[in-house]
């Protein structure tokens, strides 16, 4: 994006600066953010642009609401820390909706409830055999949404591309029809809302949010498991919109007759349309992610180098982005070209960590050290904040570290049912995609783990 900066421009000194001076020190800013933080550095912030910068403020002018809201909630700390380090000053980043071609004006912001991610099209969804009807059936909505397969639901483990093509969808069909109202929300964000419009008197309102919608897209449908009066919700919900040809897609880690607890007339009602299944990604085609990934990033992977990735993240394709973010973190430090012996060395702490097997109570002793709270805590009734959250990152580290079922993980953290480690995975879960410190909490607890240090 090229940008055509006011004249008297200043800085947080309130020293006149050059148009010139500006979009250079910002293109330092965005190399010193990419190299803070590897694992939300994208090629496209190259493409962004300074719109003003003024009383230690400096904003950024974005070309949508998802690039914006995908800067905010990600890397608002890292541009921050960037622009402090090169300017030396207490610069303030901040990020908005503004047209290239006129930063005076501002660009009108499109409903804000549809948040989605700039990653997530479906250009940038790699097709392989494993997700082939998955992707085939989301395109085929997007272009005539309620009329083609009307519910569609899609199922697979976590990290294989459902929540990408919710995404995608939702992108795809407001491009096509700027008017259409879309809700697209994780299963517990409707149920928290339901919730709270309870507590307010305001259940009308709640119901005419989303009885009135073109399109309802739902995550991980699987968390309105033992919620009688969500799913008492979600039916009426349903069956509204269906009768009026409204489009309906849902996600969860199962198909809809395995969900526990899930009434037989909503599992009834969600066969109804389309129901199909996201694999593992086949060797190929994990190549191909890792390339694809890599060319988000701005990085440059020769074949071998991709190859190598496949072959040792092999589980889902969070995995090959964190084997890519690590490789990509050694590179910019040390900067050296990304070559094979490069990628085994960054990536050699990880391949031995996976090697190693990893039981829950690996994970408990990081946990309870780290929260400084007592096994005995984690194990009894007790709801307060300091022992609820420690007791949910361990489920959730559990699921995402070992082979353990749910009921086992249940089991060994006081013998809680599988629809409560459920519940607490997603709660962490989104915790992780809202939080960066619990992103950075994760990730530290999860070194400690596969990576203990020798003594």
């Amino acid at each position: 994006m090229s940008a055509e900066m006011p004249v008297g421009v200043l800085d947080s000194e309130g020293t006149v600066l050059a148009a010139k001076t500006v979009e250079e020190v910002f293109s330092q800013i965005v190399e010193r953010t990419k190299a803070l933080d590897p694992a939300n550095a994208r090629k496209w912030f190259d493409e962004l642009a300074p719109a003003r910068f003024n009383g230690g403020l400096l904003l950024v002018a974005c070309p949508d609401t998802a690039t914006v809201e995908f800067l905010r909630d990600n890397c608002s700390s890292s541009f921050t820390r960037a622009a402090q380090q090169v300017t030396g000053h207490l610069v303030t980043v901040d990020f908005e909706c503004l047209p290239a071609e006129s930063f005076a004006k501002k660009a009108q912001r499109t409903d804000g409830r549809l948040k989605l991610h700039p990653d997530y099209t479906f250009s940038n969804f790699v097709v392989g055999p494993s997700n082939r009807l998955a992707h085939a059936s989301c395109v085929a909505v997007s272009q005539s949404p309620g009329n083609t397969y009307n519910p569609l639901f899609l199922y697979g483990n976590s990290g294989l591309g459902k929540t990408h093509l919710l995404h995608a969808v939702c992108k795809e069909s407001s491009d096509k029809n700027g008017k259409m109202v879309i809700q697209l929300l994780s299963c517990e964000d409707f149920v928290n809302r339901f919730i709270r419009a309870i507590e307010q008197g305001n259940l009308a309102g709640f119901q005419s949010q989303f009885r009135s919608v073109d399109m309802l897209v739902i995550d991980d449908i699987q968390f309105l498991s033992e919620r009688e009066q969500s799913q008492e919700e979600f039916f009426h919900t349903f069956n509204t919109l269906y009768h009026n040809s409204k489009q309906i897609i849902l996600s969860a880690d199962s198909p809809p007759a395995e969900i526990p607890s899930l009434e037989e007339r909503l599992i009834s009602r969600f066969n109804w349309g389309l129901v199909t299944r996201i694999d593992p990604p086949s060797h190929d085609t994990r190549v191909a992610i890792v390339q694809k990934k890599a060319h988000l990033r701005g990085l440059d992977i020769s074949e071998p180098v991709a190859d190598y990735i496949a072959r040792k993240a092999q589980s889902n394709i969070r995995e090959l982005e964190g084997a890519l973010t690590a490789i990509y973190a050694v590179a910019t430090t040390t900067g050296s070209e990304i070559t094979l012996e490069l990628a085994q060395t960054a990536l050699n702490g990880q391949l031995e960590s996976a090697a190693r097997h990893i039981s829950i109570s690996d994970i408990i002793d990081v946990v309870t050290d780290h929260f400084d709270v007592r096994l005995a805590d984690l194990q009894s009734k007790k709801r307060s904040q300091s022992i609820t959250l420690p007791r949910q990152i361990c489920m959730y580290l559990a699921r995402n570290l070992t082979r353990h079922s749910l009921e086992e993980i249940g089991g060994h953290l006081g013998g809680r049912d599988h629809t409560t480690v459920m519940h607490a995975c997603g709660k962490v879960d989104n915790l992780k995609n809202a939080d960066p410190k619990m992103n950075a909490t994760l990730a530290d607890l999860e070194r400690r783990i596969t990576q203990p240090s020798k003594v």
